[in-house]
């Protein structure tokens, strides 16, 4: 696959449609520990996308099916 590369600059508006459309997953794990004391556990996940891209990978990894159903 060949890369392709544009010297055209791209506008805010088209950077945030394009990551809005394709949607964007950090996922950051970070430990601290001193002499293998654990001090400090981070995990985190963000993700950007929109609603519709969202819920099209939701569904097709079973996150909707939790967020579906109501409490009793």
């Amino acid at each position: 696959m060949a890369v392709e590369k544009v010297n055209s600059s791209s506008s805010l508006a088209e950077v945030i449609d394009r990551i809005l459309d394709k949607g964007i997953v950090i996922d950051i794990w970070a430990r601290v520990s001193l002499v293998g004391i654990e001090l400090l556990a981070v995990e985190a996940r963000v993700v950007i996308a929109s609603v519709e891209t969202y819920l099209k990978y939701a569904e097709a990894i079973g996150l909707t099916t939790q967020a579906a159903v109501p409490n009793a």
